[in-house]
């Protein structure tokens, strides 16, 4: 996977899920990515490693382009763009 930028990814829609356990990051993860549209990007805060596993597992095998995360202070930014 090529490195990307995250500083220009513009995502449609921010989702904080950190007070969120497994499954509950996932289905908010669903939810956002039902609005998007095709070629918009998601970004997901996730506290929970499990969730954080379970989203790329989940846009891998629904063909989303799972584009990696950055740490944060507690929490991952994972950025998923719909296809």
């Amino acid at each position: 996977m090529p490195e990307i930028d995250f500083s220009t990814v513009k995502p449609a829609k921010v989702v904080d899920t950190r007070s969120s356990a497994c499954p509950g990051p996932l289905l908010e993860a669903k939810k956002a990515m039902g609005i998007a549209r095709t070629g918009e990007t998601i970004e997901l805060w996730v506290s929970d490693p499990e969730s954080k596993e379970n989203i790329v597992i989940w846009a891998q095998k629904v063909g989303h382009n799972y584009l990696g995360f950055i740490p944060g202070d507690g929490y991952d930014r994972m950025f998923v763009t719909r296809k």
